[in-house]
């Protein structure tokens, strides 16, 4: 058997493995991801083009077709223009066929041109990265031959289907289909698992929906994100400076009433508001839910706690008939659920002034105490703590 330059036991074979590919996830989540497509850091020059030759050599990627497609699915997503949504194309599509999906995207010039702005454009990038992408990956392929011989080939296979598999397959499929929500942005995010270590913090991926000019993917205490760990030793080194981050929730529990840094907070911090929304009022909806039951009206198990999540606009025309037959059959239901779309449309209000915004958010509280609902009161006093 023809062996390479080096001889290697099993095991150095899986570390020499892993280590490269995860080399490659921590150039895709922080050089092509939250630098280049979302500018919530910059990186130091150095630490930019390692990332862009790495990326070449291990992928064959494009800084500007990634970071076109990724803006497009951020501002298409969940819709038929989303480039990836398994909302759209189905989850096993997604799941098996993410690269495919990317190479057909990436041929959009509109998408490159009208997504692709403020990605390199040097000598370099011209020259060799974008005109000889796939270059790159046969480099990689002769040096694993040579270092490993045929073992290099298995080694070079893995490498070549990491990222196809992991990030697009599972981030962009599993990512909108199947996991835990912290906010409720419009879209269907979730975060696979609270560690991500695996695909470099990408799993967070609805903290990521609800805010996506962060650094950091990590909100909660038990969530981490392997990728910010990186980004803040590149910060202490001098070779990144951090933009943004998602901002923390700050109450102040002697407000009573609503004013200005209260709608600030409300608006900045609206997919949390809905999702607080949506659990405080969940335990309620149940009650409700079982004495319709009770009643012969047949709900979906999962429909009714869909209705807390997603705006009425969001919903299939068969749900939203049916949830209007469940509002004309109880009026508790009625105001929880039309309270919740009074929510959200506040800030959706764009062309009231502030004050009028406040006035608006004062009467929800106001009526939402009125309401005799007791969950939907605890809500509505802790809504007027923001700050």
């Amino acid at each position: 058997m023809l062996t390479g330059v080096l001889d290697l036991p099993w095991w150095g074979y899986v570390v020499y493995t892993l280590v490269t590919t995860h080399i490659t996830i921590a150039a895709v989540t922080i050089y092509l991801h939250r630098h280049s497509a979302h500018r919530a850091l910059d990186l130091h020059p150095l630490v930019s083009h390692f990332f862009r030759f790495w990326l070449w050599l291990t992928t064959g990627m494009v800084t500007k077709a990634w970071t076109a497609i990724h803006r497009k699915h951020h501002a298409k997503c969940e819709t038929v223009d989303d480039p990836h949504s398994p909302q759209i194309f189905g989850i096993r599509k997604v799941l098996l066929e993410g690269a495919e999906l990317y190479r057909v995207e990436s041929a959009n010039t509109a998408t490159l041109e009208r997504y692709g702005h403020g990605t390199p454009d040097d000598w370099i990038e011209r020259n060799l990265y974008t005109r000889y992408n796939i270059y790159g990956i046969v480099v990689l392929f002769v040096l694993d031959f040579v270092l490993f011989g045929f073992i290099g080939l298995t080694v070079w296979a893995v490498q070549m289907m990491w990222i196809p598999l992991l990030a697009a397959g599972v981030i962009n499929g599993i990512g909108h289909f199947w996991g835990y929500r912290n906010f409720q942005p419009g879209d269907a995010s979730r975060n696979i698992v609270p560690w991500g270590i695996l695909i470099g913090g990408e799993e967070l991926h609805n903290n990521h929906h609800a805010y996506a000019s962060s650094a950091r993917l990590s909100n909660r205490w038990y969530e981490f994100d392997i990728g910010w760990l990186y980004i803040r030793i590149l910060q202490m080194l001098g070779l990144a400076d951090v933009k943004k981050v998602a901002p923390r929730l700050r109450f102040d529990t002697a407000k009573t009433h609503c004013d200005v840094a209260t709608l600030q907070a409300v608006v900045t911090h609206r997919y949390e508001v809905l999702a607080k929304y949506a659990k405080s009022l969940r335990a309620t909806c149940a009650r409700e839910m079982r004495a319709l039951r009770a009643s012969a009206i047949r709900v979906d198990g999962s429909a009714w706690k869909r209705w807390l999540h997603l705006d009425t606009s969001a919903l299939p025309e068969t749900e939203r008939e049916q949830r209007a037959q469940v509002l004309k059959a109880s009026s508790r239901l009625a105001t929880v659920y039309t309270m919740r779309d009074e929510l959200a449309a506040l800030w959706q209000r764009s062309t009231a002034s502030k004050e009028q915004l406040v006035h608006q958010l004062e009467d929800w509280c106001r009526r939402a105490e009125a309401s005799g609902i007791e969950a939907l009161q605890v809500f509505s006093r802790q809504l007027r703590w923001y700050a």
